[in-house]
């Protein structure tokens, strides 16, 4: 049976699980929605007498020629009478038993249908890896050949395989990889095949597992006939409350497995395998206790507590408001009701400071992370520790928006305006605010939206919302004025005199009945604003200084770093105080050109300049792609005209750190970037040595702007601020104003003010202006205006379609036929095609398509699937809905 619905899918899990119920014994077939490129339909299996499957399930099931991963969405005791029963395969296995809940199942519909996915896709990113596991066909070695001229009338392909399997140790390799390597792949392998000298075979599918280890129980305490060792190991395991890890219980006693497994015998304790949870290693830290709140963040809690279904808050809190306090006080009651909250943040780096304070504030066992710096396995055994229902806090990156916590009671967006929460690739290109939107409509919880710089979406939401309800509560007051009017006229005015033709009557007649006063006609809004307009204690904002560095060339000064800046750092020193030196780009310098012909240093497989990497003393000097991360060895020479005359332009944070070496010996730094946080644990490293004192500067990107609540730094200065503006992006201009004002807001969250030194050769941009005054009003109301004319998001909707490919005539031509096809639809404006403004990245030629259309209802769109069929073999197209970045 084939089903093509996917709006379906949900309601066959729910409906099918009290049928479950009911008649587990007759159902001996599953309907399956498989993991298959493609594939959106259902197709059935039979039960096997050894497997117990529900609605929800995730299966192993066999495809084709391979094992595919597989989620069970109905039972029936019947197949389709188009499938003959004989032809029906059986599951192979359960991976996970039980796990799509029916308003799960209709978030993952939601976001299939609005981002133009396929619904098993989404399925592929709410799952954590490896639970969708994909068998591959490999090919084996059986003999080796001491030399190969023994083989008559091999074709080159095949002895291309045959040396590639001779060559490596274990002889074996997958299918995909010798096509890669080896063109007419099928032909080169059926001739070895028939000659008997490889093997072919199917790889079961890799599916993450639980992790088991062996530990010891105690069975049995009366001491009959045990040696002095046994005796020290059954009194170790009497302290220990009767059960140890066995490799934790032979280090403790410098004992061997033989003891432990005589000790077995005789039945005083038992070894088995028990599973042991995969998690980040938390660190021990002291408990803390609920901070006493301003009369804001009261507000702001009240406004949270006070909410009983869905609703959106909008947090707009200034940097060192105390909006985590807030997160923390809003939380604490929902876990004594047994719900559970779900925090998202954009950067797996703020994950360690912000889980250090929930796991202070709750405990390590109430709090979990998830985001993608995890293992496999560590993503498996916290994915599955949301399913037991237990009221839990979880703490992670965009992808943590699909966490299957069964109970939410909230879910709150840290630094929601920031970009970081939308997917640009690969498919679905969703955007974490808009599913937790969602997802909290769905649950029927609040949903928290933090932020100092809130995204113009959602300024724009709010307040349109707010606009509703005033003008709502306008008209009832109006309507309650008009009531009570009448009400006075009618109790202050004399009685009628009777009619000539009528008898008085003996008693006054009733009053006319009054209108009813309407008790709440104004529905609750969907939409809250709650202000935190000062800082912790009154603090003041840092006062931030604006250098020109044009003055600064003309006075001589042909440093990176301005006199003020300068000063500031030597005090720095001086006074043993910290600081935050902002550049916004990582590396050495941005590209390498020669000062003889002007040739600049590109990477050959995309069109931008390399840039250059500076290593350790003495190693190899590197150039590096940011696109594709190519990696050359700087030349002596250019290799254009043999001039050794290199010069470095830009400044990265490699080169700003030089640069502080070189006039500041005796200051000390940490580079915080993604060239220093590479390995697993490094962004706590580093923050936490930072912390303790072990460095005057934090020198870092963005990823310094991203929440850090460091109360030490007194003194936050930008290198270059010029960097993030003028670029061709509609949002440049919100990005920068967000940029620069969270990194301002790092000074002064301490007993010491804080100072900003921002050094521009554009000191009258407009950004640079609301930058100095922390003026987000006005940039916002300015911002608008030109958005509203431009019929720019949030006053338009955007889709936007990439075509990439190896070919660049052949993806050209295919973005002016879909372009083509575009046109015949009225109710957008089509931009483009257009080359992107990186036209190759990896030896891909990019196109895209831009449709701007109105955002209170979609226009009549084409059939994406029909537009894919425009695609020839070798364009991919990605079809991007509300795109952050258009460049």
């Amino acid at each position: 049976m084939y089903i093509n619905d996917n709006n379906s899918l949900g309601l066959l899990v729910s409906e099918n699980k009290d049928l479950y119920r009911a008649a587990t014994n007759a159902n001996q077939y599953v309907e399956v929605l498989v993991d298959f490129p493609g594939n959106s339909g259902l197709f059935t299996y039979r039960i096997p007498n050894q497997l117990e499957i529900k609605p929800g399930d995730i299966l192993s099931v066999p495809f084709g020629s391979q094992q595919l991963g597989a989620i069970a969405i109905r039972l029936s005791s019947q197949p389709n009478v188009d499938i003959a029963p004989e032809k029906i395969r059986a599951v192979e296995d359960v991976v996970t038993s039980g796990f799509f809940a029916s308003a799960y199942w209709e978030l993952l519909n939601r976001v299939a249908a609005y981002y133009y996915t396929p619904l098993i896709q989404v399925i592929r990113v709410a799952l954590p890896p490896g639970l969708l596991g994909r068998s591959q066909r490999r090919v084996r070695l059986i003999k080796r050949q001491k030399n190969q001229s023994s083989v008559p009338f091999l074709s080159p392909p095949a002895q291309q395989i045959l040396q590639l399997l001779q060559d490596q140790g274990a002889g074996d390799y997958s299918f995909a990889y010798l096509q890669q390597k080896v063109k007419s792949t099928y032909r080169g392998l059926r001739e070895l095949l028939r000659h008997g000298l490889v093997e072919s075979y199917l790889e079961p599918p890799r599916t993450t597992k639980p992790k088991l280890q062996k530990a010891v129980i105690l069975i049995d305490t009366i001491d009959r006939d045990l040696t002095t060792r046994q005796r020290e190991i059954l009194d170790v395991l009497r302290r220990s409350g009767g059960e140890l890890w066995h490799s934790e219980l032979l280090q403790i006693c410098s004992t061997s497995s033989s003891t432990l497994k005589a000790m077995e015998q005789k039945g005083y304790i038992a070894i088995e395998e028990r599973e042991i949870l995969r998690k980040e290693q938390a660190q021990v830290l002291d408990l803390d206790i609920p901070k006493i709140l301003n009369l804001a963040q009261s507000n702001a809690l009240a406004t949270i507590q006070k909410l009983e279904g869905f609703a959106e808050v909008l947090l707009h809190g200034v940097t060192g408001s105390g909006k985590t306090e807030v997160y923390l006080q809003a939380i604490a009651p929902l876990l004594a009701q047994g719900k559970s909250a779900l925090v998202l943040v954009p950067e797996i780096g703020l994950t360690p400071q912000l889980t250090d304070r929930f796991r202070a504030r709750f405990g390590n066992n109430k709090i979990s992370v998830y985001h993608s710096a995890l293992s496999d396995g560590e993503r498996y055994d916290t994915w599955r520790q949301m399913l037991t229902g237990d009221p839990q806090i979880v703490i992670g990156t965009r992808s943590a928006v699909f966490a299957p916590l069964p109970n939410l009671g909230l879910i709150i967006l840290d630094e929601e305006h920031d970009s970081s929460f939308k997917q640009d690739s690969p498919i679905p290109t969703y955007h974490a605010r808009t599913v937790a939107q969602w997802r909290a409509e769905l649950e029927n919880c609040p949903l928290v939206l933090g932020s100092a710089t809130p995204s113009l979406d959602s300024w724009v939401s709010v307040n349109s919302q707010q606009s509703i309800v005033n003008s709502q509560q306008s008209t009832v007051n109006s309507q309650q004025s008009t009531v009570h009017s009448q009400q006075e006229y009618l109790e202050n005015s004399p009685p009628s005199p009777p009619s000539p033709s009528s008898p008085p009557s003996p008693s006054s007649p009733p009053s006319p009945p009054s209108p009813p006063i309407p008790q709440s006609p104004v529905p609750s809004p969907q939409s809250l604003y709650s202000p935190l307009p000062e800082r912790i204690n009154s603090r003041p904002l840092p006062p931030v200084e604006i250098v020109d560095m044009r003055q600064e060339l003309q006075q001589g000064n042909r440093s990176i770093f301005s006199r003020s800046l300068q000063e500031a750092l030597q005090q720095l020193q001086q006074t043993g105080q910290q600081g935050i030196l902002f550049i916004h780009r990582r590396g050495h310098s941005t590209f390498v050109s020669c000062r003889s012909c002007g040739y600049v240093m590109e990477c050959p497989h995309c069109d931008v300049s390399l840039a250059y990497h500076q290593t350790e003393e003495g190693a190899p000097q590197l150039l590096r792609c940011h696109y594709c991360n190519y990696v050359a060895v700087h030349p002596k020479n250019c290799p254009e005209c043999s001039s050794p005359y290199l010069k470095f332009f830009g400044s990265g944070t490699q080169r700003v750190a030089q640069e502080l070496s070189r006039q500041f010996p005796e200051l000390k730094y940490i580079r915080f970037d993604s060239d220093t946080t590479r390995n697993k644990g490094a962004h706590r490293t580093l923050l936490t040595r930072f912390a303790n004192g072990e460095a005057n500067l934090l020198v870092g990107t963005q990823m310094l702007t991203k929440g850090l609540d460091l109360p030490q730094v007194t003194l936050v200065g930008v290198v270059a601020a010029d960097g993030l503006l003028n670029l061709s992006d509609y949002r440049a201009s919100e990005r920068a104003f967000q940029t620069l004002t969270q990194v301002a807001g790092r000074a002064g969250r301490g007993d010491d003010p804080g100072r900003v030194i921002m050094q521009t050769y554009t000191p009258e941009h407009p950004v640079i202006e609301a930058v100095r005054y922390h003026d987000y009003e006005s940039f916002v109301q300015a911002e608008l205006e030109q958005r509203q004319v431009l019929n720019y998001p949030p006053y338009g909707r955007l889709i936007l379609l990439r075509l990439s490919s190896f070919d660049p005539i052949q993806v050209q031509n295919t973005t002016s036929a879909i372009a083509t096809v575009l046109s015949d639809n009225p109710g957008f404006e089509i931009l483009g095609p257009a080359p992107a403004s990186v036209m190759r990245v990896a030896n891909r030629y990019r196109w895209q398509i831009l449709l701007k259309f109105a955002p209170d209802a979609l226009p009549h769109l084409p059939d994406w699937e029909e537009i894919r069929l425009l695609c020839p073999d070798g364009v991919n197209l990605t079809i991007d809905v509300d795109p952050l970045n258009i460049m």
